[in-house]
């Protein structure tokens, strides 16, 4: 696995934004394979997916 690919993709999805990576997060969990992931290996996009969602789950954390 490249670590360095997966957290390129990670902080290239996120600059996008949250609802832009929260749309990225649903893509990926029903299979869709995205153009931002198109050069990854399986093992490398589950790692992006779950990257993304840690990254979310702070921001959806309420106090």
């Amino acid at each position: 696995m490249d670590s360095n690919k997966v957290n390129q993709c990670v902080e290239a999805l996120c600059k996008n934004g949250c609802e832009a990576v929260r749309a990225t997060i649903s893509s990926m969990e029903m299979g869709v394979r995205l153009e931002q992931t198109r050069d990854l290996d399986q093992e490398e996009a589950a790692r992006v997916l779950r990257e993304l969602r840690a990254i979310m789950a702070v921001y959806d954390e309420r106090p």
